[in-house]
């Protein structure tokens, strides 16, 4: 029954239906859910820094369970996603209805989309791989997996990384360079991937612009059918579910530096590179994206077995938590900038 308690994942969903359901007062009930009641479960339930043994890994890994909570995501997120469009479109509402709507379904595709995309854009299997990027397409975020995985992978806690915040950074700057930068450099990837692969730019095999044709597609399939306000709806959304990664990039390795070796070349990537939290509301909800260090440490780790390193920073409070106190940049310096190791600050 423990593997089980990954299904609390699909509560920020089943919570943004309602708030569609209902709209009214309602429709703000989802941002109320994920920034107020999961920050208050997570000041209650114990930090729980337990490992698995060897054994428990073993079966852990062999119980598909874990990948079929992910693969669900995919048809929760696009029935959420319709359904809100459809709504806003076809029901008389008024505008601050409409704005929790977009807020709503917005977080399902940060939490429940881009989030899982990640997890499964690391997996070996070209099918997941596949649901994957299916799940990135709501966002407008398909770049994602070529600068995530071929840039920030490589290029972490260093001044390279578009994904990394410098010491005293706002989250509010950090969304701009962080989305322009891992656009442009998602580009620059794909050149010198078609290029080793002795490929010309307008191959075929140029993925960034079949995203760019899907993305594109996805819009004006929405205006079509469901008009203005269907299409105003998926760019809304878009763009909240991208401040919700872009929030989570920017506490993920908030100051942290990698140093340079006598050769000039950074040190690998280490447990100390990224912030950890083992808060247990947070962990859960999030699919073990809080254990944030172990992943950059082994990427290929399946986030059931991830594991907490003492060596690794430690937030003070869960990932939800910490996203809301971003955005009093003076709290979050008041706090944060004191546990980063005066060795490592970006500044």
């Amino acid at each position: 029954m423990k593997d089980l308690k990954y299904l609390a994942a699909f509560s920020i969903p089943i919570v943004a239906f309602v708030s569609l359901y209902l709209k009214g007062s309602w429709s703000y009930l989802t941002p109320i859910y994920a920034f107020v009641l999961i920050p208050f479960l997570e000041l209650i339930f114990p930090v729980v820094t337990t490992n698995f043994s060897s054994e428990e890994v073993d079966q852990r890994l062999k119980r598909t369970i874990f990948d079929w909570l992910l693969y669900l995501n995919l048809p929760i997120v696009y029935g959420l996603v319709f359904f809100g469009i459809y709504e806003a479109s076809t029901t008389p509402i008024e505008t601050y209805e409409l704005v929790g709507m977009f807020i709503s379904v917005g977080i399902v595709l940060g939490v429940n989309g881009i989030n899982v995309a990640h997890e499964l854009g690391h997996r070996q299997s070209t099918n997941e791989r596949f649901l994957g990027k299916a799940l990135l397409l709501p966002s407008l975020y398909m770049h994602f997996y070529i600068e995530h995985n071929f840039g920030h992978h490589l290029h972490a806690a260093t001044p390279e990384d578009p994904a990394t915040a410098r010491y005293n950074q706002s989250v509010y700057s950090f969304w701009f360079t962080s989305i322009y930068r891992q656009y442009v450099k998602a580009w620059k990837i794909q050149g010198k991937l078609l290029k080793n692969n002795k490929k010309g730019f307008f191959s075929p095999k140029n993925d960034m612009f079949w995203y760019v044709l899907l993305q594109i597609s996805y819009l004006v399939t929405v205006f079509l059918f469901f008009g203005k306000i269907g299409f105003l709806f998926a760019i809304a959304t878009a763009i909240i579910g991208i401040l919700l990664l872009e929030s989570v990039n920017y506490i993920e390795h908030y100051g942290l530096l990698r140093l340079k070796t006598t050769s000039g070349r950074y040190e690998r990537v280490k447990e100390i590179h990224s912030w950890n939290s083992n808060h247990v509301i947070g962990r859960i909800v999030l699919y073990e994206l809080t254990r944030h260090s172990d992943h950059h440490f082994k990427s290929t780790k399946k986030y059931q077995v991830l594991d907490c390193h003492d060596e690794s920073p430690q937030m003070p409070f869960g990932y939800p938590t910490s996203m809301v106190l971003a955005m009093v940049p003076p709290l979050w310096f008041g706090i944060m900038n004191k546990r980063v190791p005066i060795q490592m600050v970006i500044d």
